[in-house]
Order: structure tokens, then C-alpha cells, then sequence
């Protein structure tokens, strides 16, 4: 996979993130702090109202459980496999998409409209629609992943990998010490040797996120 690739890859995966910042890895009040070991902790939880079938209800009443985010997710793989690849595959069973799957289908000919959504942001309406039925996560948790996973990247030799940052209860992944003008080599052996080695330390749907 070629450097602009891996972009766009990357660029995919963030779009939720970038798109509604408010609805992903983040949760709706508190600050951090450190706890004994060093790592942060976030200081309040959001409180969460529950539908009677005991799933979370996001702004509007609508329910935020498994199923609603799966059917939400699926009707956005539908869109993408109607206006940019037949093969867009499936999400998983979480709902979460697929990004390896996706990783290997980006690398076709014409389907660098996959990190947008389609051409014009054919898909974008339902990819965020999406996003406003995930089940409420774990910010803690999360934190907690992304910095296990920074560690053992760093472990396996890729020495400028950041840890993520909680900031006003929100996780900022961590990574490329400056984005805008990479200093990773992300398509370098040793690099993908060490996202192999690391991979089960994101949670599922933080895959590529950091």
C-alpha cells in the first residue's frame, strides 16, 4: 500500500471521529485526572437514561442498543456498495466496521471516494446516522486501550508513537508526534510489523483510530 493510501486509509477510519467529535470517544462532561499509576482517569461519568428494553437512549429518545447501530451501520455498507464498491464488506457483528477488509479494498483503482463517503458525500448522511446510534462506550476504557496499544507499539520499535491524551473527558488518540507533516513511516516493514504485534490491544472499533 502505497504512503497515499495509507492516508486515505487512515482518513476513512477518522471520519466518524472528525465528522460528529461530540459522539465518538468522547463522553458528555468531566475532566481528568491521574490516578496512582500514572495513568489519567476521567473524573465524571455521563449519567445515562435507559429505554425499558435497558439500552442506552441518545438525545430524542431513540435507542442506542446493539441491533439500531448494527441496521444503522449496514444501511451506510449498503450505500457504499451501491455507489462505490459492490465488495464494501459487511460490519461486524458489534456494528463496528470492517477496516481491514476496507483496507484491502482501498487499494483498487477509483475507490479513494471510500475515505469520503462516497463521491460528494453520497454516503455521509447515513455514515453519521450511524454514529448517533453507537452504543454509549467507555471513555476510561478506551483511554486505557489506546494507551496500551501506544506503549506496545512503541515496544516493538516505532520510538516516536504518542500515548493519547484525555482532555475535557474526551480521548485524543495518540500516534504521529506531528500529522501534518508525518514523521512515521507507516508503510515501512517494521512499522506494519508492530501494528500486527499490537492490534489486540484496541478495543474493537478503535482499530485505526491511533
Amino acid at each position: 500500500m502505497t504512503q497515499q493510501t495509507s492516508s486515505r486509509s487512515r482518513a476513512a477510519r477518522l471520519a466518524l471521529l472528525i465528522a460528529v467529535p461530540a459522539l465518538a470517544l468522547t463522553t458528555a462532561c468531566g475532566g481528568a485526572e491521574s490516578s496512582d499509576d500514572g495513568i489519567a482517569s476521567v473524573s465524571k461519568a455521563p449519567t445515562t437514561d435507559k429505554t425499558k428494553d435497558g439500552s442506552d437512549a441518545s438525545q430524542g429518545g431513540q435507542a442506542r442498543g446493539k441491533s439500531a447501530f448494527y441496521d444503522a451501520q449496514m444501511k451506510y455498507v449498503q450505500c457504499m456498495r451501491k455507489n462505490v464498491d459492490k465488495d464494501f464488506p459487511d460490519p461486524k457483528l458489534s456494528g463496528y466496521l470492517d477496516w481491514a477488509k476496507i483496507d484491502e479494498l482501498q487499494q483498487k483503482p477509483g475507490n479513494e471516494y471510500i475515505a469520503k463517503g462516497g463521491k460528494d458525500g453520497v454516503c455521509t448522511n447515513d455514515m453519521l446516522n450511524a454514529t448517533k446510534l453507537e452504543p454509549r462506550r467507555d471513555t476510561q476504557k478506551e483511554y486505557e486501550s489506546m494507551l496500551a496499544h501506544a506503549k506496545c507499539m512503541r515496544a516493538h520499535g516505532v520510538s516516536k508513537f504518542t500515548n493519547p491524551q484525555l482532555q475535557d473527558g474526551n480521548v485524543m488518540p495518540g500516534g504521529d508526534p506531528n500529522p501534518t507533516s508525518p514523521e512515521l513511516g507507516r508503510d515501512s516493514p517494521a512499522y506494519k510489523q508492530a501494528r500486527e504485534a499490537c492490534k489486540d490491544k484496541l478495543l474493537d472499533g478503535l482499530d485505526g483510530m491511533q
